[in-house]
């Protein structure tokens, strides 16, 4: 995690402390290209640069920028920097790049690096120190590659993908080949942090697999992202944390997907409008989903899944054939829970054997408004279950409790009073 500016301590100091008791939970947890030509990008390159002091992004913006996300959110500060949240990129020191044909664009030194141009079988290369950032300011880009990714990190600490007030398209058509050990298996790949901002429009079409790969930690906080993905259209291992956007996502897997080991593989969504579209999951998490703000309309087969569910507020309108939220034991460091504190949720589910809200552990709703449409199976949940607050509508009728599948094990639902894990769920629970 970043140190932050005293400016956003305080602010975020100020926020958390007016939000003590509010009475919601919040979990935070901060192929080589085969081309016929290779351009080198270094320190020493010199490029074709006008500076344009209109576009540099001022202390002032970047703090403004935080100061609001901070405002929405007593979390943003820990999980996002101020340049993670700034949408336009400082030029003051940039380098222009066109794409062209058959090419390697090899980045080899940190600094921001305009792209524009039509392109086929072109791949921008990112491998530079591991302590070294890198901004890839797309302003009106097209790539269509055959067999390997449009944008490659191979290493750095971090790389930040910001499109301007343009349109970019990046499409990977054929299968992807291997570099070396490594499954350059999307159109975006990165073995390191991946950022996505900007005021733009970026177009992601992977035929054969993912759309976007992060194999460490993936955070978005603003651009509109259209993907169409055979596999996964927004992958990460550690951790994905967006905090605003536009999302267009039609997949032949999971919409948004993050998948560890242990404490990792978490999801943190505080804001964004989302429209997703999967024959998998919508969103799934290893460990825990964390929905904090934010408009989705989510159509899958399942819509919702992690270890720990936890819903503090947005709207989320989920249409699933199977079940709508699903608690599955993914990792023994949560409890699997399904908790519910705040927000609008609409949930409808087919015919046979599936749930709208259904936890292979508790379930735990203390706020908010949930409409669940069912024909089986509204509730189903294996260990407890407690309504502290909000309202549930069942089939259109208000209900005083949470009643249990009957497939599910019995009529065990209500207020139970011998539940498990303390009152609606406050903590991380454990094995």
């Amino acid at each position: 995690m970043k140190k932050m500016t005293m400016v956003t301590m305080m602010l975020a100091a100020i926020l958390a402390a007016s939000l003590t008791g509010c009475g919601t939970n919040q979990i935070s947890e901060n192929t080589a290209a085969k081309n016929s030509s290779s351009v080198s990008i270094s320190a020493e390159t010199t490029a074709d640069s006008v500076v344009n002091t209109d576009t540099a992004v001022s202390d002032e913006i970047a703090v403004m920028e935080l100061s609001q996300a901070v405002s929405s959110d007593a979390e943003s500060s820990e999980l996002f920097t101020s340049r993670d949240l700034a949408q336009t990129a400082d030029t003051s020191d940039e380098q222009y790049i066109t794409v062209s044909d058959g090419q390697t664009i090899d980045i080899t030194a940190e600094g921001v690096y305009v792209i524009s141009g039509t392109a086929k079988d072109c791949t921008i290369r990112v491998n530079v120190d591991e302590n070294a950032k890198v901004q890839l300011v797309l302003d009106g880009v097209s790539i269509t590659n055959s067999d390997s990714p449009a944008i490659y990190v191979v290493s750095a600490d971090k790389v930040f993908v910001t499109t301007t007030g343009s349109e970019n398209t990046l499409t990977v058509s054929g299968q992807f080949t291997a570099d070396g050990d490594t499954n350059t298996d999307a159109v975006i790949f990165s073995k390191d942090d991946l950022v996505l901002n900007g005021t733009g429009t970026l177009n992601i079409v992977s035929n054969n697999g993912n759309g976007i790969t992060s194999k460490d930690d993936l955070k978005i906080t603003g651009g509109t992202y259209n993907v169409q993905s055979a596999l996964d259209a927004i992958e990460a291992n550690d951790s994905i944390s967006i905090s605003d956007g536009v999302f267009a996502v039609n997949s032949n897997k999971d919409g948004l997907h993050c998948e560890n080991d242990e404490a990792e593989g978490t999801i943190t969504i505080t804001g964004g409008t989302f429209e997703i579209n999967a024959k998998s999951d919508g969103i799934q998490a290893t460990a825990l989903l964390q929905i904090d703000g934010g408009s989705m309309n989510i159509t899958a087969s399942e819509g919702l899944e992690a270890t720990y569910v936890l819903i503090n507020d947005g709207t989320v309108n989920i249409t699933a054939s199977d079940d709508g939220i699903n608690a599955s034991a993914k990792t023994n460091v949560y409890d699997t829970v399904i908790e519910i504190n705040g927000g609008n949720l609409t949930v409808a589910v087919g015919q046979g054997d599936t749930d709208a809200i259904d936890s292979n552990g508790s379930i735990y709703v203390n706020g908010g408004t949930i409409n669940v449409t069912a024909q089986m199976s509204s509730f189903d949940y294996d260990k407890t279950a407690e309504f502290n607050g909000g309202t549930i509508i069942i089939n259109g009728q208000e209900v005083s409790e949470i009643p249990q599948s009957m497939m599910g094990g019995g009529m065990r639902g209500g207020m139970d009073g011998n539940m498990q894990g303390g009152f609606g769920g406050r903590q991380r629970h454990s094995f």
